[in-house]
């Protein structure tokens, strides 16, 4: 069984590392870090800014300059949390540069993220026993949560053994901020009406128990079959899993082909039931982002919730890898409780 671990509470004056394993964000997006940067200094906390931070390029610096960076900030016991600016394409390249022995053997530290992130996040879940948050990540971090959700800043104070609920704010927005534009955007507006949906069996109620792990679908599925994706020692207390997937930007035919790949591999196996993410990512001919999830899914026979709030389209509701969580879900609203042990 996995010796699974959540990292300590930060308290006020804990130091949170920024760097970018994938992509970076400086010169014309700097204001908006800068914004970010003082969001989590009126939490109390304190920020380290590392050296991979150039947005020039699809990623930050040479992969071993990136993945020495991120380590160091794993393994220095000063840093308590670590968030990127946000996500990218090729964040899978570290994974080989990583030590996974002294990741394991040291102090967890909480990770927070989304997107491409994911790909260091569920790794660092299934291969390393750390728990870690997929939420909004540093970009994100001025926003005020909607009323129902729950800010990374705030789980990452909460003693070990923690349960906190969220229930979806039933509405989402469509386009992203324009972030050069308006650096210092903090509210969220959701214009457009919407909920979660069963859609394995429309209409029927759900109430559903399991650890938490997922990503993001366009990332994570080139893990599958190794052992950085590997579920089962997550599952060995019995009680199966809650696995959250969801689509960035691929379109229909390689999410279906992604995700019959993960589940071919395993991944899959031990699910309760799957979370799928609300998405705008492209349909194809004669199959929609929902008719790929069910022509791959639809096989585990469990229960497929769809439009859950942990895609790429605000807002983001934090799931935490290895958290034991129940998902209730009925024709008024839609809930999820997450207990840190």
């Amino acid at each position: 069984a996995m010796d699974l671990r959540f990292p300590p509470p930060l308290a006020h004056g804990s130091l949170v590392g920024i760097t970018s394993p994938s992509s970076g964000a400086s010169g014309v997006l700097q204001p908006r870090v800068d914004a970010a940067l003082q969001a989590i200094h009126q939490h109390g906390l304190q920020t380290r800014v590392g050296e991979c931070m150039n947005g020039d390029g699809h990623v930050s610096a040479p992969v071993a300059q990136r993945a020495a960076e991120f380590q160091a900030m794993l393994l220095d016991p000063e840093i308590q949390a670590i968030v990127p600016p946000w996500g990218g394409e090729t964040c899978i390249d570290l994974i080989p540069h990583l030590d996974w022995d002294a990741i394991a053997a040291a102090e967890p530290t909480w990770v927070v993220g989304f997107s491409d992130i994911s790909t260091l996040l569920a790794p660092l879940t299934l291969r390393a026993g750390w728990a870690t948050i997929h939420g909004n990540n540093l970009m994100d971090t001025p926003y005020t949560a909607p009323d129902g959700l729950v800010d990374w800043l705030d789980i990452i104070t909460m003693p070990t053994g923690t349960t906190f609920t969220q229930i979806s704010p039933n509405a989402h927005r469509q386009n992203f901020v324009d972030y050069v534009e308006h650096p210092e955007v903090d509210t969220y507006e959701l214009e457009t009406p919407s909920r979660w949906e069963r859609w394995d069996q429309p209409d029927q109620d759900l109430a559903v128990k399991g650890r938490l792990i997922g990503g993001c679908i366009d990332t994570i599925a080139h893990l599958a079959g190794t052992s950085y994706l590997d579920t089962t020692s997550l599952a060995t207390d019995g009680e199966g899993l809650l696995v959250y997937v969801e689509a960035a930007s691929e379109n229909a035919g390689c999410i279906a082909r992604s995700l019959h790949g993960m589940r071919l591999n395993g991944f899959f196996n031990q699910a309760n039931a799957i979370l799928v993410g609300r998405t705008y990512a492209p349909n194809i001919p004669g199959l929609t982002q929902k008719d790929a999830v069910l022509d791959a899914l639809t096989p585990l026979g469990v229960p497929i919730i769809g439009g859950v709030d942990c895609g790429h389209w605000a807002p983001y509701m934090p799931l935490v890898n290895g958290a034991m969580a129940v998902v209730e879900h009925d024709s008024t609203s839609s809930m999820i409780h997450q207990t840190l042990a």
